[in-house]
């Protein structure tokens, strides 16, 4: 598991690159809640896609 307050994306678990389930391992909630967040968020307008791929690029890979 990674450390208290790491922003981490997790080796097992993900579903495309890690970075809801590492968000949601971050702030303590489940990962589908995050999952269903995102998706939801993609109906509004905004750079929801772009700051995924930014999270993606910078958010290390959990060790474990």
């Amino acid at each position: 598991m990674p450390q208290s307050g790491a922003l981490v994306r997790p080796r097992r678990g993900k579903v495309i690159a890690g970075v809801c389930a590492g968000l949601a391992d971050r702030v303590g909630w489940g990962r589908n809640t995050v999952r269903l967040l995102f998706l939801l968020s993609c109906v509004l307008p905004g750079p929801q896609f772009v700051i995924y791929i930014i999270l993606w690029i910078i958010m290390p890979k959990s060790q474990y």
